[in-house]
């Protein structure tokens, strides 16, 4: 299973110089990937520009979108960003994609909330054609530049209903999953895989997922203090992603090791506290 980690940039308040610090101390590291949070109506870097940034001081690391929200861009317009970062990072993004299921987001945008999951289908049919390099039309010529990886980007799709892991296997893209229990992770997985079969798909999709962390001195309260305001929205359930949050070492070894055991093929742990020692303190504990 390979591990990456996350870009503090959701945390409130995190500076440049601690991101373009932490993503070189990253790359130094043993991590696969970088990644980032999408949201709009929150005061987080905005994922493309970050990583298009971070993509210019790092030269092995992955990049990833985990997830962005698609439905609040302009298809065309993403694709053409999400191509160009491929390029000029050398053909190391990984978006992940997803809709949300914040309103405010959609109307800050402003987008449709209603209509974003038939929205997103569009997306994906739109980029799919521009990377791929077809016209979009009889009057409209191919919208560059070509990404480095054949075809675009890797992608991911995340979700939990039926629609959204159908995507997956109609896409034939990979599984990217939000939720912080490991068997749920893996129930969601399974229906991926049916769905995959029933597409006719061979061999399977890619399955990746997330967890937060925190290390070291009061790390739990660090921990509920992000966690419980950033998932707020959710009600009772931002305790339960909090309380899934590895506080300690041992709690990092249990989360591996469980993430692992259900096959899992890429981890990413989000961090809860912008230190570079985090990165520090993670690597061990996988290395």
């Amino acid at each position: 299973m390979q591990i990456s980690i996350g870009l503090p940039a959701t945390i409130p308040g995190v500076s440049r110089e601690l991101l373009f610090d932490w993503a070189r101390k990253a790359e130094a590291g043993p991590f696969a990937r970088l990644g980032i949070i999408g949201r709009l109506v929150y005061p987080n870097y905005e994922p493309l520009i970050t990583l298009a940034a971070v993509s210019s001081i790092t030269h092995r690391i992955g990049l990833m979108t985990a997830a962005l929200i698609a439905p609040l861009y302009n298809a065309g317009t993403l694709a053409k960003q999400t191509a160009s970062l491929d390029a000029l990072s050398g053909g190391r993004l990984t978006l992940g994609l997803g809709i949300g299921n914040r309103e405010d987001d959609y109307k800050a945008a402003p987008s449709s909330f209603k209509h974003r999951g038939k929205y997103f289908d569009e997306q994906l049919a739109t980029m799919k054609r521009v990377w791929s390099g077809q016209p979009l039309g009889d009057d409209i010529g191919p919208v560059g530049p070509p990404p480095i990886q054949q075809g675009g980007p890797e992608l991911l799709i995340g979700g939990r209903a039926d629609v959204a892991l159908k995507r997956i296997a109609r896409w034939e893209t990979g599984y990217i999953s939000s939720e912080s229990s490991p068997m749920l992770a893996l129930q969601n997985y399974q229906r991926v895989e049916e769905f995959w079969k029933a597409e006719g798909r061979t061999g399977r999709p890619r399955f990746v997922g997330i967890t937060y962390f925190g290390l070291g001195p009061n790390a739990k309260e660090h921990i509920n203090t992000y966690l419980l305001e950033y998932y707020a929205f959710r009600g009772p359930a931002a305790e339960t992603v909090a309380n899934a949050a590895s506080s300690t070492p041992e709690m990092v070894k249990d989360t591996l090791r469980m993430f692992a055991d259900i096959g899992m093929d890429e981890l990413m742990f989000w961090p809860c506290i912008p230190n570079l020692d985090q990165i520090d303190w993670l690597a061990d504990l996988i290395e």
